[in-house]
């Protein structure tokens, strides 16, 4: 607890309050606009620049635990990989993530550990093994049966019966990591020079 107090009060606390963009901004990104339009700018386009502290040698989680921190590397890599422009794992999207979380209210930090969870429950049910240690290919096929939404019938009212659950945790995770990624000053950077957002949804 006076960890998670020093960190509100101290110069990180002012760090996250920089580092949270608009969710319009982040919508607007995604469609290649880089937030023009929006009322409120990114912190990137700000001129805020908190990736030299988040790239210091040394940098520990906040946060999140080692496994989890991993995992979210693999995820976001396999989000926004590296094209012509850096992807997620060269923007530090998991750094980005993990100081914003760090000073969040209790309930969105469980939410995103749930929805983080959710991802690991599903590899070690289907594949054996968590899902940072799954082969490429593997950790494509788990996100792609989560990446679209199953439709139920509509006759049988089974798409209200049975909301989707992988869907809804896919879809937060790839809110939360396009949030940061575009956030970030290589984010930033790549729309600029046109970049298209390619959190796909394998």
């Amino acid at each position: 607890m006076k960890r998670r107090e020093l960190i509100r009060r101290g110069v990180i606390a002012g760090a996250v309050a920089a580092l949270r963009p608009s969710l319009g901004a982040a919508q607007n990104a995604q469609q290649g606009a880089g937030g023009a339009g929006s009322s409120e700018l990114t912190p990137a386009q700000s001129g805020v620049d908190a990736s030299k502290d988040l790239a210091a040698a040394g940098w520990k989680p906040l946060f999140l635990d080692e496994h989890q921190n991993e995992t979210l590397i693999v995820l976001s890599d396999l989000m926004i990989p590296a094209t012509d422009t850096p992807g997620a794992k060269e923007a530090l999207v998991n750094r980005y993530i993990d100081v914003v979380l760090a000073a969040e209210k209790s309930e969105v930090q469980g939410a995103f550990l749930n929805s983080l969870g959710y991802v690991d429950g599903e590899s070690m049910r289907r594949f054996k093994a968590a899902f940072r240690y799954l082969s490429r290919e593997d950790q494509d096929d788990l996100l792609h049966g989560m990446a679209y939404p199953r439709s139920g019938s509509k006759w049988t009212g089974e798409a209200e019966a049975k909301p989707d659950m992988g869907h809804a945790h896919f879809a937060a995770l790839k809110q939360r990591i396009m949030t940061a990624y575009y956030s970030s000053q290589i984010g930033n950077a790549g729309t600029r020079l046109g970049r298209r957002f390619y959190a796909r949804n394998l």
